[in-house]
C-alpha cells in the first residue's frame, strides 16, 4: 500500500530560515532605522583580533547586545569601558547567526557630566597608581630658559596671549608646534608633539625646548576630553624637558595637570611662570651690583683700618735696628785689642 502524501496544514505561506530570517531584518531596520539608546555597558569585549568591539547595554529591566566595528571604533572620542553610562546612537539590526536583535554603534557619548566625571576618576585613580603623578617625578622648571616649546593651535588667542606675555616680561625664542587642540585627533596630535620635542637633539638645525607648554583656552568638560586621554598624561609624565600645563581656566582640571611638573592657572600664567620680568631683573641685578660695591668698600676700608692698626703695633726702624746697633759697636771696640794681641802672639 502507497504511503499517502502529506495533506497541507492551512495557506500560510512556507518561508525558509533565511528568508524569514531577512524578512525580520528588513521589517526591524525599516521600523526603528538609527536611534539613541542610554544604558550602561556590561560584558565589554574588545578590540577582538578583528578589530571589532562586543558589548551589551543595559538597565534595570533589559538588555540589548551592541556591536562597534572596527573602523567605527577608531573613530571614537568616547572609548566604551565597563561599567560606564553611555549614550549610544547607531542602527537597530539582526544578526541572523544568533537569531538575535543588536545595535551597530555610530557613536558613543558619556551620558551626562555624571557619568564623564566617573570615568575621569577612575582613569586618574589607575594612572595615579602607576605612580605617573608622583611629586618624585616632577622637575623643576628653570629659571630663564632660552627656548621655550609650546604645543597648541596656531590660530587661536591662546599662542597669541603668550607671545605677547612673553615679549612683555622677557622674549624668549619660541617654538610652536601646532595641534588641534578639540576633537578626534587632538589627543594624538598633543602627545605625538610632547615627544617630538623630547626627540629633538643638543645642539641640533632645531633648538631643543628648555621648557615645554601645553596651552588651551577655556571649553566645557567634553571640549578638555583631549587632554584627559590616557596618550597625553603617559606622554607628559614620559617628558624629559620640563612641562607645564596650561588648560583651560583656572576652575578647570585635566588628567595633564597631574602628570606635567607645574601647572598654570591660564595660557598666560604659564608664560608667567616660565620667565621672570625683564625690568625687575635688570633692577635685581642693579641691586646686586650697588650692594657689591658697598661691600668691597667697606671689605678694603676694614682691611685697611686693620693694618693700620697693626702697623701701630709693629716697632719702628729705630727701635729695631739699636740692639744690632750697639753689639756692632761694642764688637768695633774690641777688635783693635783683640788683633793687637793677636798680632803679639804671633811674633812671640
Amino acid at each position: 500500500m502507497d504511503r499517502e502524501s502529506p495533506l497541507p496544514t492551512g495557506n500560510a505561506p512556507e518561508w525558509s530560515v533565511s528568508d524569514l530570517s531577512g524578512a525580520l531584518k528588513r521589517t526591524l531596520e525599516d521600523a526603528f532605522g538609527f536611534v539613541r539608546v542610554r544604558g550602561e555597558i556590561s560584558g565589554y569585549r574588545g578590540p577582538v583580533s578583528s578589530g571589532h568591539v562586543y558589548f551589551s547595554l543595559k538597565d534595570t529591566n533589559a538588555k540589548i547586545d551592541a556591536v562597534i566595528w572596527k573602523g567605527v571604533f577608531g573613530r571614537l572620542k568616547t572609548r566604551p569601558q565597563e561599567g560606564l553610562e553611555v549614550i549610544a546612537t547607531g542602527k537597530i539590526t539582526t544578526f541572523a547567526g544568533k537569531s538575535s536583535y543588536q545595535i551597530v554603534i555610530d557613536s558613543l557619548e558619556p551620558a551626562g557630566v555624571g557619568a564623564l566625571m566617573a570615568l575621569l576618576e577612575e582613569r586618574r585613580k589607575r594612572l595615579a597608581a602607576e605612580g605617573l603623578f608622583g611629586e618624585e617625578r616632577k622637575q623643576l622648571i628653570p629659571y630663564l630658559p632660552s627656548v621655550i616649546g609650546v604645543v597648541t593651535s596656531p590660530t587661536g588667542a591662546v599662542i597669541r596671549d603668550i607671545l605677547h606675555r612673553l615679549e612683555d616680561r622677557f622674549p624668549r625664542h619660541v617654538l610652536v608646534w601646532p595641534v588641534r587642540v578639540q576633537g578626534e585627533t587632538s589627543a594624538a596630535e598633543v602627545a605625538n608633539a610632547i615627544a617630538g620635542f623630547n626627540a629633538l637633539a643638543q645642539g641640533g638645525r632645531i633648538p631643543r625646548p628648555d621648557v615645554i607648554i601645553v596651552a588651551r583656552g577655556g571649553g566645557s568638560l567634553e571640549d578638555l576630553m583631549g587632554f584627559n586621554e590616557e596618550v597625553v598624561v603617559r606622554a607628559a609624565a614620559a617628558s624629559d624637558i620640563p612641562l607645564v600645563s596650561a588648560v583651560g581656566h583656572e576652575t578647570d582640571t585635566t588628567l595633564i595637570d597631574f602628570a606635567a611638573d607645574l601647572r598654570a592657572p591660564t595660557p598666560t600664567g604659564a608664560a608667567e611662570k616660565v620667565v621672570p620680568v625683564r625690568a625687575e631683573l635688570m633692577a635685581f641685578l642693579a641691586d646686586l651690583s650697588r650692594r657689591h660695591a658697598g661691600a668691597m668698600r667697606r671689605l678694603s676700608d676694614r682691611r685697611r683700618s686693620d693694618l693700620r692698626s697693626l702697623a701701630r703695633a709693629l716697632p719702628g726702624p729705630e727701635a729695631v735696628l739699636s740692639g744690632p746697633r750697639q753689639r756692632l759697636d761694642l764688637a768695633a771696640t774690641r777688635l783693635a785689642p783683640a788683633l793687637a794681641r793677636n798680632a803679639r802672639a804671633h811674633e812671640q
